[in-house]
């Protein structure tokens, strides 16, 4: 079975929270509702990171973005000084990217890391 939108969702937040973790970030706020923004409200040298996180599958590229949601948050983080980042992870199936990802199966993924927009 396929995942769904909502567990890829998962999935791509799961994958940048580990990176986050790793680079030493405090989590402040975790929002894994797909509709809510940012996903990550993070701490680190004493500044606030909003990060934002879309999960796509192929053939949606992960770095693009919805323009008019970047500039909303934009002006968010501008309004609590703080800085923005986007992360797009592709997912796919873990033998072909090109199929979608399945339950209980491996998965391949596209991530090229968190893209500072502010």
């Amino acid at each position: 079975m396929e995942l769904t939108q909502q567990e890829m969702h998962y999935l791509a937040m799961n994958i940048v929270g580990e990176e986050l973790k790793e680079q030493g970030y405090e989590f402040l706020g975790v929002n894994s509702d797909l509709k809510k923004n940012p996903q990550f409200v993070a701490l680190k040298d004493k500044t606030i990171h909003f990060v934002l996180v879309r999960a796509v599958q192929f053939p949606d590229d992960p770095a693009l973005f919805d323009q008019g949601l970047i500039n909303k948050m934009i002006d968010h983080a501008k309004a609590r000084e703080a800085k923005l980042a986007y992360a797009g992870v592709g997912l796919g199936h873990g033998a072909d990217y090109g199929k979608p990802p399945l339950k209980d199966q491996a998965y391949t993924q596209v991530y090229s890391g968190l893209k500072w927009l502010l």
